[in-house]
């Protein structure tokens, strides 16, 4: 096992015996521990939910998560796109300490040059692999005397890098690649999760694997990691599941443009889009599979339930398939809308249902937060950078601290190379480019609408200089500037996008809601043999 070779390798031999005599202990109580599920979708919105806002959009069982436990209402990924927030909910560090800072697979330095958008920097370079050196959540619990299961998206490294690599016992569907190959309907190409009967539903299968895994380990303390392929591209639904939200959207059919250009890109500006409502309604039943069976199991008491998201819902490149609105931008983006995310934790044993926090917490602290609630103490070796929730979740508060962010490169979706610091209701974006910050309160202004830098120089200039700091301690990696840089390319690309683009985006997404729409035959009729 990894994680036995890994913790007397990097625990000094003073250090080993006591840290060794504390698992020790740890796992003669193990029976007394809290089950452990943590569900991540990939590419959620903050609004993508029932709860959260969407009057489109059906999520009950998703719902249910946050009516019985804590939702926070700040809570952030620790990054706008998903590999990196992934890597940092398994190791409590921010992207600029674990060095997952992209997508893994996004070109950096000059083969970025070959996306022909011209853009004026070259990214910084990045981890390609999740570290071995990383204590993983699942390493610290498993040693701990914790049955530990992963299904679906891992996108954290090639082979040699899979979730048996990194602290899971079982893996269903974890490899290389950040979208399911082959769709969402099998057969799909997933060398860790054989096809099923043709036309399976690829989130129902993985639920009933995380559901099977349950059962099978409801004697024994366990971590179950259920992380969806859903709801990112291709955005396939099946007919019913079309037709439903095709009638719910025209019942209410949206006037005007759908889409606006901000900046870089357009951004989606409504929810009407029925092939990803009926991917919601697909994956939030892929949810109920498995709450249903803890109740059956009789666990629900006694299992910690985690529901997050990677990044921001996908309203510009991609699939533009969501909108955010009222926050600014989406998945890939420096706004809100990027990183603000759904954030629950349902634990009755300690805490209350329908509660909710206004404490800003981010993707680096489940890792300490459920370490916490199991009993286990964060590794040493492990120099992670969240806090627990703990208190928070008992109805407490938690000291103030900043929050940041460290995206030095492009995104699909339209994002700027950035770093961010947030600080009470005031957050600060200092661009790489040029070199220049915006100022936001989101307490008055969530939607970030109104740059107030000039209004309150004082303290941007100490949110900077604090930025700075953490940027220097962390030792982070920054793009650079391109000397082929055409300034004019650049601008000729954008004036495209927001008048010959915006023209083919308004068309193909009316499309969707044509009642002759003919959708990709690979996914339309992959339903389940009679």
């Amino acid at each position: 096992m990894k994680s036995c070779i890994l913790f007397s390798a990097v625990f000094p031999a003073v250090v080993l015996p006591a840290f060794a005599l504390l698992f020790s202990g740890s796992l003669a109580r193990a029976a007394d521990r809290p089950n452990i599920v943590f569900i991540l979708a990939d590419d959620l919105g903050w609004r993508d939910l029932s709860n959260e806002g969407s009057t489109y959009y059906e999520t009950p069982h998703i719902d249910r998560i946050a009516q019985e436990g804590m939702k926070f209402t700040r809570g952030y990924a620790a990054c706008q796109v998903c590999s990196p927030s992934r890597a940092s909910i398994l190791t409590g560090k921010y992207p600029t300490k674990h060095g997952i800072t992209t997508w893994i697979g996004d070109p950096q330095g000059e083969a970025w040059r070959n996306s022909n958008r011209h853009d004026s920097h070259l990214p910084a370079s990045y981890e390609h692999n999740l570290r071995d050196s990383e204590i993983t959540l699942a390493e610290a619990l498993q040693t701990a005397g914790y049955k530990t299961f992963f299904a679906g998206k891992w996108h954290l490294g090639s082979q040699g890098s899979w979730p048996t690599d990194h602290g899971f016992e079982i893996n269903q569907g974890g490899w290389d690649v950040g979208s399911p190959r082959g769709g969402y309907f099998s057969p799909w190409e997933n060398p860790n999760l054989p096809s099923g009967p043709a036309g399976e539903s690829l989130p129902i299968r993985l639920a009933n694997e995380t559901a099977a895994f349950i059962e099978a380990q409801q004697e024994t303390p366990f971590l179950a990691y259920l992380s969806f392929y859903s709801v990112h591209g291709p955005i396939q639904t099946t007919q019913p599941l079309w037709s439903k939200y095709r009638e719910k959207a025209l019942l209410n059919e949206f006037s005007g443009d759908r889409f606006l250009f901000d900046r870089r890109l357009c951004v989606r500006q409504v929810q009407d889009c029925p092939i990803y409502a009926g991917m919601m309604e697909s994956m939030d039943d892929a949810v109920g599979i498995v709450l249903d069976k803890l109740d059956e199991l009789g666990l629900t008491e006694n299992t910690i339930v985690c529901f997050t998201s990677d990044n921001g819902g996908v309203s510009s490149g991609d699939a533009f398939a969501t909108c955010n609105l009222p926050l600014r931008g989406g998945k890939g983006r420096q706004w809100e809308g990027g990183i603000r995310e759904p954030y629950y934790c349902r634990y009755p044993v300690i805490t209350q249902s329908g509660s909710t926090s206004q404490v800003p917490v981010s993707g680096i602290d489940w890792y300490p937060t459920l370490l916490d609630l199991a009993g286990v103490a964060v590794p040493s070796a492990q120099a992670i950078d969240g806090v627990s929730l703990v208190p928070v979740l008992k109805g407490g508060t938690l000291p103030d601290r900043p929050l940041f962010w460290h995206y030095p490169h492009y995104g699909n979706q339209g994002g700027e190379p950035s770093s961010i610091i947030l600080q009470h209701d005031w957050k600060l974006i200092h661009y790489h480019e040029d070199g220049r910050d915006e100022l936001y309160n989101l307490d008055q202004d969530p939607a970030e609408q109104h740059d107030v830098l000039s209004q309150q120089t004082e303290r941007a200039m100490g949110m900077r200089r604090q930025l700075d700091q953490w940027l220097a301690d962390t030792n982070a990696q920054f793009p650079v500037p391109d000397p082929q840089f055409d300034a004019a390319a650049r601008e000729a690309r954008w004036q495209a996008l927001q008048t010959s683009g915006k023209r083919q985006l308004e068309k193909q997404h009316a499309q969707f809601l044509s009642a002759d729409f003919q959708p990709n035959p690979t996914w339309w009729d992959s339903r389940p043999q009679d």
